[in-house]
């Protein structure tokens, strides 16, 4: 697995656990609204994650992209959609979006060489 995605995935996974074992009943609950939100539904999960990874790229957040990347590669998502999206965050976000895209084409990569392996 790369390094990138090894690293992001680790530590996201110790500090989610670190985070809901303190059972704090709020933030328990918006992370459970977080996971019910991308489920299937009247749209389709992949969309859900494509509408997300828009919204965190908007908003600079780049954990939440390298999130929405990796989901947005589960399920199938292809180069040429991902790029759309990316066309469609840098429109709504302008330019200061660009550097955020290129962490998240990073991502993408390192996903796709992790696949073909």
């Amino acid at each position: 697995m790369s390094d990138i995605i090894k690293e992001f995935n680790d530590y996201r996974a110790k500090m989610n656990e670190v985070i809901l074992g303190k059972q704090n009943k709020v933030i328990n609950r918006l992370f459970n609204l977080d996971t019910n939100t991308y489920m299937e539904g009247a749209l389709p999960v992949k969309t859900k994650e494509l509408l997300g990874l828009v919204a965190s790229m908007v908003l600079r957040c780049d954990d939440c992209i390298k999130y929405h990347v990796g989901k947005c590669y589960e399920e199938g998502v292809t180069t040429d959609e991902l790029y759309e999206v990316f066309a469609v965050a840098n429109i709504v976000g302008g330019t200061i979006v660009i550097p955020h895209t290129r962490r998240a084409a990073e991502y993408w990569e390192a996903l796709n060489e992790q696949g073909q392996n």
